[in-house]
């Protein structure tokens, strides 16, 4: 990086593993949802509420914790969110009853919004030339670790049950915990002087006050929501016959997602360069036609794989453009705005964890690719009407 940057090779690399490790345990129930079923008898076509629980309550984690970034030092609130978080595994570990499971699974969504912190304290940390590049880096390490926690999770199940998930992940959050307090820079820099109700009610009024977060939240949700039809379903089809995959092989297509993600990884670099519009459509496009090879699954592994693959990068390609231009709009905000943003992001995913189990009890599989089709599709055309009306309005092409 630069020499106006604050950000070192080393505490980059540590601020995305860090949200990749932190954000993971948000979808490690996703292959875990048949072992949770029949231990806690949860019907099939509710366990999807064990995700959607999860996801709404990081949205109210986004609201309630992450602007508190612009308010006090976000070192302070990193190091205390992640050691709260560090208990909340522990109970979902130990959890006797489903009341307790769904207690620390929502304690888990609330707390995870850490990750947002670290995204937006990176974004502040960066040189503004190269905001894009180091928001890509850091949302890789997210969107890494959502992929890979179904390989982490399905691995540790079979070795050791699902428990052994969330106790194992509690104890890599610890270690992280000590080194992050040694590794997260002292940077004195402005914050806001305002009451914490005051900065609630200023985050919601950037729902208001910004058009461009409308926009782009808009779109956030339909992607999000295509992106959990998938991996909160796949789990039902790859566990029954005539697959009937192991719970380490069904999290080992996270790796497919993964080399997805990592492929879209230069996107904030095309943000940077002023091409963001243009990579939205060509990845818009991907979303969509990633449909028809995922719809192969019960034929053909191999066109699931594909699938996956392209399904993964263009949503992250949309949501590191995206999220580098929202970061952009208010710069003394960035706490807030993302925040604001990736709370439509958990609305699309707690939405399409419903929906996808729901589609899958009364169509099977194909009606769970006909939904996420029809979605994919229709955030193509909503961001067609959207960016004519952003040119209309005088925006510049960029994320």
């Amino acid at each position: 990086m630069n020499n106006s940057s604050s950000l070192s090779r080393y505490t980059l690399i540590l601020f995305a593993l860090a949200c990749g490790v932190a954000v993971a345990n948000v979808y490690c129930a996703q292959p875990l949802l048949d072992q949770l079923s029949n231990e806690f008898g949860i019907s099939p076509s509710t366990i999807g509420a064990v995700i959607t629980i999860t996801q709404l309550c990081y949205a109210a984690g986004l609201l309630l914790l992450v602007p508190l970034g612009d308010l006090v030092r976000p070192k302070k609130l990193i190091i205390s969110q992640m050691l709260l978080y560090v208990l909340a595994l522990t109970g979902i570990g130990l959890s006797p009853t489903v009341t307790v499971l769904f207690a620390g699974l929502a304690a888990v969504g609330l707390l995870a919004s850490v990750t947002q912190t670290l995204v937006a304290y990176a974004s502040a940390l960066a040189a503004t030339a190269e905001r894009g590049r180091v928001v890509g880096f850091v949302q890789s390490g997210i969107v890494i670790g959502i992929l890979l926690a179904r390989t982490f999770a399905g691995l540790l199940t079979d070795v050791g049950g699902w428990r052994s998930v969330y106790l194992t992940s509690g104890a890599l959050m610890l270690l992280l915990v000590g080194l992050l307090y040694r590794a997260l820079p002292h940077v004195e820099r402005p914050m806001a002087s305002l009451s914490y109700p005051k900065l609630l009610r200023s985050t919601l009024l950037l729902f208001v006050q910004e058009r461009t977060l409308l926009v782009r939240g808009g779109l956030a949700i339909l992607i999000f929501a295509s992106f959990s039809i998938l991996w909160s379903s796949l789990v039902l089809p790859l566990s029954a016959a005539p697959y009937s995959l192991s719970h380490t092989a069904i999290g080992a297509f996270g790796l497919a997602g993964a080399a997805g993600a990592l492929s879209a990884a230069k996107a904030g670099r095309l943000a940077d360069r002023g091409w963001g519009q243009r990579t939205t459509g060509i990845a818009l496009v991907l979303l969509t036609a990633s449909w028809l090879f995922i719809g192969l699954t019960e034929r053909s592994l191999l066109g699931l794989i594909v699938g996956i693959i392209l399904l993964d990068l263009a949503v992250q390609a949309v949501h590191v453009t995206k999220k580098a231009m929202i970061m952009a709009v208010r710069p003394e905000a960035k706490s807030r705005l993302t925040a604001a943003y990736m709370m439509f992001y958990s609305i699309g995913s707690a939405t399409g964890a419903i929906l996808a189990t729901n589609a899958y009890a009364a169509f099977g599989w194909i009606g769970v690719c006909i939904l996420g089709a029809t979605i994919s599709a229709f955030a193509l055309v909503f961001w067609g009407i959207t960016r004519r009306f952003t040119r209309q309005a005088g925006e510049a092409d960029v994320a």
